[in-house]
């Protein structure tokens, strides 16, 4: 099947090959490609009347993987998520990363991804890269990267160890060495995280979730493109060395883990070089800042493939790259390994003849390796050399513009039917919920990362008095000097609602953003998304994918907030099945003043808490009925147009400084959040929740209703507040540091003590020293 053209490149005998001897041939290279698509790649080399050699069959593989084509997602995306114009939309979508109008003179960047096939087998490095991965495609826009968003879906801490499948880590290891990747290589790089989640689940015990988001801040007149300026162009490789590491990455993101993923893949995670990374980010910046240069584009998914092939297609022109001219970490690494090599902290940067040397020059300043591989040309063909050969010459519109599937999907019922049970000794079930994996504390995570690093985090991640602080709504950045406006960040999606329903969950976290975001006083303005799914060859698995970015689109659209840039992750199962859906959000607000930000916790006694919004009845996927054991009735729907009226209630009263306080209550509901503001303030509260209506005490304490958020507001301005906002009175603030909760018969006294200890224990305990 093979014939040998020189002693490292060989021409792959596909012309006569029958359907077996081409799955033959995909399956032991490793490239991924079905028999349908080899039989497409054997009729265009017909029509170019030779055979592929090795390193064009590798190219394919990695321009056709599910990473780099979308080939299953692109048709519902088209109908859904990409189909939302807004007015501060400035390049969104179509490039590395989302650039999004921030004032008259700078834009924003956003950009969010997955690395969670390569965090399965190699977690830290398979997170520490992930970080690496996302800087870049900020960069490559021209940003200034300013903060970092890690969400993060693991297996159950304490899973039994008996019921591990085999080549399968344990969830506790994947959690510290994912935790550790991304501190250690994001405090070193010097960009805080300053949001995130972290979820634990049975569903992703053998295929752990790794989501990363950064965000960037760029002078507009800075943008850059991801494509080449034009003809005669250089094509400069600045970075780290090619080696072979991160070998089919993409096709091994594009199928399913299995028993053999650990010995036969582990070439595919790449290794990271956070000392590299800084000065690198520097280097480009600087030589965009100057204006000598065409293009930008990061080595990402497909390597050396993607990045000459793509700048080259979305400038409708073509490229030759000198193989001899890239810089190895070993000897011997052959023309196809080096084409498709993912080594990390590499860059390519288009640039005009004459500005060659003072863009070498820059980065030599920086200490960051550099060399001309490649020229730019009119001929719409990817082409490379290797010891003076041709060893690569494809068209590129066959090349990139791949294979595009539509299949069929099916779509599960959302409700069931409700289930019937007495309820239970209430103090004991706060106590039992506070102490969840999935409620508790987070700040034993968050103290690993410094969201401190360059001095613009203005609300972080925890709020509060000292040493006694608990969670934030949403993280917000002073990404100017010149200005108090600022960018609010934050991280959503409950992938129990989504599992239970997946358009009404992915609905829900599109509304829960939108909630934070408010929460600080802040207005929603953009999103992106990390779409992680199973397979989409099942058509249940595709059923929830099509849902899942239906009801994305039905909320984000009535607010008209884009998604501007995002990621779709498939195959995301293994051998205890598929992940829970999981539509990861990164929302963005702009703050317009951030010294009128508002915390989450409560600021003195004798104020109001006010409720705003309704609780249902809406049960399904809760954390309460989780913890019962429990799964009936629907999961919480949203309403856009009840939602905006509160919203623009809220930004109003925020406008006006009526809050002392705001708090969103979602997973746990009404109880968890009116508990964490007590933590936060070190206060106790007197709360009566019986104008809530005739529910039972559990579900207006644990429903995590869609619409609602918990306010402080001091008692001179009380009139004044409920004028401005629809809301229900439900308590007063306490210095006694006692949570006491009544609805008619029903009476709850807790001590802050004792709800600090259980929350704070949740997970902290299973940290890594």
């Amino acid at each position: 099947m093979y014939k040998k053209l020189t002693d490292d490149v060989y021409e792959v005998e596909i012309l006569e090959a029958s359907k077996e001897e081409l799955e033959t041939i995909s399956r032991e290279r490793n490239i991924g490609l079905s028999d349908d698509e080899m039989v497409m790649v054997q009729t265009h080399f017909k029509k170019e009347g030779r055979n592929p050699t090795d390193i064009e069959l590798e190219a394919i593989a990695q321009s056709w993987s599910e990473h780099c084509c979308y080939k299953s997602s692109k048709p519902i995306l088209k109908e859904t998520v990409f189909n939302i114009e807004a007015p501060q939309n400035i390049c969104v979508i179509s490039e590395d990363a989302g650039v999004v109008d921030f004032d008259e003179d700078h834009a924003y960047v956003v950009a969010l991804e997955s690395h969670n096939h390569p965090s399965a087998l190699d977690p830290y490095g398979g997170a520490a890269t992930g970080v690496g991965g996302i800087l870049r495609d900020v960069v490559c826009m021209g940003a200034q990267p300013i903060a970092l968003i890690d969400p993060l879906f693991f297996g159950p801490l304490d899973y039994d160890d008996k019921k591990l499948p085999a080549g399968t880590k344990h969830p506790k290891y994947l959690f510290h060495g994912v935790v550790s990747g991304i501190a250690d290589y994001g405090n070193r790089v010097g960009i805080p995280t300053v949001a995130g989640m972290v979820c634990f689940d049975e569903s992703y015990v053998s295929n752990c979730l790794v989501n990363v988001g950064c965000i960037g801040i760029v002078p507009k007149d800075e943008i850059i493109h991801s494509y080449a300026g034009g003809a005669g162009d250089k094509l400069i490789l600045a970075g780290g060395k090619t080696g072979r590491d991160g070998i089919h990455g993409v096709t091994f993101a594009s199928a399913e883990l299995d028993e053999s993923s650990e010995s036969e893949s582990r070439p595919a995670v790449q290794l990271g070089y956070a000392i590299m990374k800084e000065p690198l980010m520097h280097a480009c910046l600087e030589a965009n800042r100057k204006k000598l240069l065409t293009g930008m584009k990061d080595f990402g998914g497909g390597g050396l493939s993607c990045v000459s092939a793509e700048m080259a297609h979305a400038a409708g022109l073509g490229a030759t790259i000198d193989l001899d001219r890239i810089a190895l970490k070993e000897p011997g690494v052959k023309p196809w390994e080096i084409w498709v090599s993912e080594s990390q902290e590499r860059m390519m940067v288009s640039v005009k003849p004459e500005d060659v040397d003072k863009v070498l020059e820059i980065f030599d300043f920086w200490d960051v390796p550099a060399a001309v591989v490649g020229e730019v040309d009119e001929s719409t063909r990817i082409k490379a050399t290797h010891g003076g050969v041709k060893v690569l010459d494809m068209d590129l519109e066959f090349l990139i513009k791949g294979v595009c599937y539509t299949r069929p999907y099916k779509k599960a019922p959302a409700c069931i039917d409700e289930t019937d049970f007495k309820m239970p000794d209430l103090e004991k079930a706060c106590l039992d919920l506070l102490n969840l994996e999935n409620v508790g504390s987070r700040e034993s995570v968050i103290r690993r990362y410094d969201h401190e690093v360059r001095a613009n985090t203005i609300l972080k991640p925890m709020q509060g008095i000292v040493n006694r602080q608990t969670h934030g709504d949403a993280a917000v950045i002073k990404p100017l000097d010149e200005s108090y406006r600022g960018l609010s960040i934050t991280s959503d999606v409950n992938p129990f609602l989504c599992r239970a329903d997946p358009y009404w969950g992915s609905a829900s976290a599109v509304e829960e953003a939108i909630r934070n975001l408010v929460a600080v006083n802040s207005a929603p303005h953009s999103m992106a998304d990390c779409l992680n799914f199973g397979n989409p060859e099942k058509e249940d698995r595709l059923g929830e994918f099509a849902a899942a970015a239906e009801g994305l689109y039905f909320v984000a659209n009535a607010f008209g907030i884009p998604f501007v840039s995002g990621n779709v992750s498939l195959y995301n199962e293994g051998p205890t099945g598929p992940i829970a859906p999981t539509p990861t959000l990164l929302g963005v607000g702009i703050v317009e003043d951030v010294r009128k930000c508002v915390t989450s916790d409560l600021k003195g006694s004798g104020n109001n808490i006010y409720l705003v919004g309704e609780t249902r009845k809406e049960m399904r996927g809760s954390q309460y009925y989780r913890m019962m054991g429990l799964d009936g009735g629907c999961v919480p729907t949203v309403e856009p147009e009840k939602t905006k009226e509160k919203v623009n209630g809220l930004l109003k009263a925020m406008e006006k400084e009526l809050v002392k306080s705001c708090h969103d209550p979602s997973e746990g509901g009404l109880f968890i959040a009116l508990a964490e503001m007590c933590l936060g303030g070190e206060m106790g509260v007197e709360a009566d929740i019986t104008p809530l209506g005739e529910l039972r005490s559990d579900f207006k304490l644990f429903s995590e209703s869609n619409g609602r958020w918990l306010v402080e507001v001091a008692d001179e301005d009380r009139k004044e507040f409920e004028k401005t906002v629809e809301c229900v009175k439900i308590g007063t603030t306490k210095d006694d540091k006692k949570i006491k909760i009544i609805d008619r018969k029903v009476e709850i006294v807790l001590n802050l003590d004792d709800v600090r200890g259980v929350w704070s224990s949740a997970i902290e305990r299973e940290v890594p020293e």
